[in-house]
């Protein structure tokens, strides 16, 4: 199997869970699974700063100095620095426990102090890889945990450090969380219109000249988009409850940005429906096709073989092996001057008047 094709299988993810019998809330790292890094953007109204390989001690000083604070982490391969952080900002034992078991259903839950939400990006385009990224927030604070370095915050960054009536930097945390989660699901955008992209490639190829490798690029394609299915629509769920939710720690304002974000998973969950019934027009007008070129070779091979039978019949008769000077019925024709010129000229006539006659029914 090669690298790309068992990537293609990450869209069918395994839910890494806790051991059978286990306490709920119980942290286990996955053995794959990277060392955390830990980097924090905290921010006010007036500025903001961004610290790299920050410790919990770091963390607990600047969140105590600024009114709003970012924690992102990469790398899920310590559960006690998980831990450490679900102490300082006093997160849910069992959020955390699906924030470490990776492989959940999008998904958002709401506690008394905090808000969470599981959500999945597209980390590697190019081997269609995606990541779970799991979202705290709550009053004056937003932490991210990530499974691998990568991921669609850049935007979001960049806002941070625009000068100049930053609402990101005005407004509570829960704009923020918002913002976030909003780069996420606009970081689909790029990956279905390039499967659009090539969606419209292949049946501008089928149109002009079918061949059978179209159906492998039409079969990728509508594994694509399975597997961008299997994370809209429950996320579409996820930011429904975010609308719906009734927390101090969401403000009513934000839930007008987050309509927003919904109407683009609806868009995106339209648009990949529009094309897996697009693909599945393909798949089965190239099966078609594929019938209709195996009906014509078919029919080609039929009538050179209805040609062939009377001459072969022909010439089955005349290579009968009868003595003639036993009595003069036994093949005469075969002591013709001009027999053999004859027996060709009679299989050329037979053979152009069947021709003929083919091309008058069109069957040519």
């Amino acid at each position: 199997m090669t690298e790309k094709s068992s990537a293609r299988r990450h869209g069918r993810r395994r839910v890494k869970r806790s051991p059978v019998g286990s306490s709920p809330g119980t942290l286990i790292a996955d053995p794959s699974a990277s060392k955390p890094a830990l980097s924090v953007t905290v921010m006010s109204a007036s500025g903001f700063k961004t610290f790299q390989d920050v410790s919990p001690d770091d963390i607990r000083r600047l969140k105590s100095e600024w009114p709003t604070i970012w924690v992102d982490c990469v790398g899920l391969g310590d559960v006690g620095l998980i831990a450490d952080l679900g102490k300082i900002f006093d997160l849910h034992a069992l959020a955390l426990e699906d924030t470490v078991n990776t492989g959940q259903r999008p998904k958002s839950d709401f506690y008394d102090e905090h808000g969470f939400v599981v959500l999945y990006a597209i980390d590697d385009d190019e081997n269609h890889r995606f990541e779970q990224i799991a979202v705290f927030f709550g009053d004056g604070f937003v932490l991210t945990f990530g499974e691998r370095p990568g991921d669609p915050f850049d935007p979001v960054r960049k806002r941070i450090e625009v000068n100049g009536g930053n609402r990101l930097r005005a407004r509570k945390a829960d704009y923020l969380a918002y913002a976030l989660i909003d780069a996420v699901i606009d970081s689909y955008f790029p990956r279905i219109e390039a499967i659009g992209a090539e969606i419209d490639q292949v049946e501008d190829e089928i149109m002009e000249c079918w061949e059978h490798a179209q159906m492998g690029a039409l079969h990728h394609a509508r594994h694509d988009l399975i597997v961008l299915k299997r994370w809209l629509w429950p996320l579409r769920d996820a930011i429904s409850g975010l609308i719906r939710a009734d927390a101090t720690y969401l403000t009513a304002e934000t839930k007008l940005y987050l309509r927003d974000t919904l109407d683009h998973v609806s868009s995106q969950i339209e648009i990949t429906e529009t094309y897996r019934e697009t693909v599945t027009s393909l798949i089965e007008m190239h099966m078609s096709m594929a019938q209709a070129k195996t009906n014509e070779v078919i029919n080609l091979l039929t009538i050179v073989s209805t040609i062939f039978i009377p001459l072969t019949f022909l010439a089955g008769v005349w290579g009968m092996n009868f003595d003639h000077e036993a009595s003069p019925w036994n093949m005469p024709e075969l002591h013709w001057y001009y027999g053999y010129p004859a027996a060709l000229a009679t299989m050329a006539v037979i053979g152009v008047l069947l021709f003929l006659y083919f091309r008058w029914r069109r069957w040519l």
